[in-house]
């Protein structure tokens, strides 16, 4: 039998769909960010980042780095096992403590990726309350979709931000059962925000529990970075919080937020957080630091928005399809994914700018875009740098511009 046949279909059908990624070897130089190295078949190239996660560039601040090669230096590189097995590092207690304490909770629990935080925490939850019904945001990211499949309890999906069909699908719940509602608080693809308090007026009124996935907006809003919980007045009305430690705080990891009882019960069941290895104390003392710089810092939060408000003037003013958003993501319609694929090798190859295409199945089809990402690092000439690429893809491609392709996506 020809196995490679099966595997080289499946790679066909992508090709043939114009989905298959293509990964753009990457150096970045702390110091020089959003600057990076292009290692292209052509050999190494000076390129601009403009698509990254790491919003705040917290990945190459100095006191996060010293804090890593110091305790790398004093502990090790790695964690030596499982949190069960010797993996429950000093750093990584420290951490859970400082996570506990963003978000005003009793307890913290740090996952090996935000992936997984979502994944086995959902599941988890959901599979300790017997008869349990989710209801989650028709956007949520893959990982709150497979958390939800794999708790194997009972599911409803409500209309993206829409409390009516929250509340219409909430009714038709038996009160009695347990329900947990799952949302995230800035969808990272569209830069929209969900309606917490309202989300949590239901939960009240339904007797519902609520988790809140935060990954995008953790360090990034509220006072203390606490994330659009924070900035809403409703970290306290949410029952569990989930975020990552590898966006705007420059690391690794991911991680939920709660109540004692529920954060010991996952800590004890689910298998996601049992049977991997714990994050290495490097990381935890990078990611501790961090946090903990930008609780009392919003200096680099108020750059950030203000490169983020920046970038949309100018690319707006260029008469360029970006797509409505009130956050710092900056989508920019193509509705195509051959175009959008085609657009992205043009701002590298021919422009030294970096955006990484995004195609279905992260979006819808006929919704591929460029999707933006600021940093405070990006100055003036760039911002202007990258509009005069747009617009000369832009008309290379013969791609619509602001209101015909905003009017197609609409259609």
């Amino acid at each position: 039998m020809n196995y490679d046949s099966y595997f080289l279909h499946a790679l066909a059908q992508l090709r043939d769909e114009r989905r298959y990624r293509v990964f753009a070897d990457l150096e970045r130089i702390a110091g020089r960010y959003p600057r990076a190295i292009w290692h292209s078949p052509a050999g190494p190239r000076s390129v601009v980042i403009w698509c990254s996660n790491d919003y705040l560039a917290m990945g190459q601040h100095p006191k996060v780095i010293g804090a890593m090669v110091e305790t790398a230096i004093r502990m090790g590189t790695g964690a030596g096992g499982t949190r069960n097995i010797a993996g429950t590092s000093h750093p990584l207690v420290e951490l859970e403590r400082e996570l506990a304490d963003l978000h005003g909770k009793e307890a913290a629990l740090v996952f090996t990726s935000g992936y997984v935080s979502n994944q086995t925490g959902i599941a988890t939850i959901a599979r300790l309350m017997t008869g349990c019904t989710i209801l989650s945001d028709a956007l949520n990211h893959n990982s709150m979709i497979e958390g939800v499949r794999q708790s194997g309890t009972e599911k409803h999906i409500w209309r993206h931000n829409d409390l009516g069909h929250l509340e219409e699908l909430l009714k038709q719940v038996e009160p009695q059962r347990p329900k947990l509602i799952v949302f995230e608080s800035l969808y990272s693809m569209d830069g929209d925000v969900a309606p917490i308090n309202g989300i949590c007026d239901l939960a009240k009124r339904y007797d519902a529990m609520t988790y809140c996935d935060e990954v995008h907006a953790v360090g990034l809003y509220g006072s203390r970075g606490g994330g659009i919980t924070e900035r809403a007045g409703a970290a306290h009305r949410v029952d569990v919080i989930e975020g990552t430690l590898a966006k705007a705080f420059g690391c690794l990891g991911g991680y939920i937020a709660g109540d004692a009882a529920l954060i010991d019960a996952v800590r004890s069941y689910a298998p996601g957080f049992i049977f991997t290895t714990a994050l290495p104390p490097p990381i935890c003392a990078a990611a501790t630091t961090a946090i903990r710089h930008l609780k009392s810092s919003n200096g680099e939060r108020e750059q950030h928005q203000r490169r983020v408000a920046r970038t949309k003037a100018v690319l707006r003013a260029a008469e360029l399809p970006v797509m409505p958003s009130e956050t710092h993501i900056i989508p920019v319609l193509v509705g195509d994914p051959e175009y959008c694929k085609e657009a992205s090798d043009l701002l590298l190859t021919e422009h030294g700018i970096y955006i990484q295409p995004i195609n279905y199945p992260t979006v819808p089809r006929g919704t591929e875009r460029l999707r933006i990402t600021p940093s405070p690092h990006h100055d003036d000439d760039m911002i202007e740098a990258l509009a005069t690429a747009l617009i000369d893809v832009w008309d290379r491609l013969d791609l619509p511009r602001e209101d015909r392709a905003l009017a197609q996506m609409s259609a």
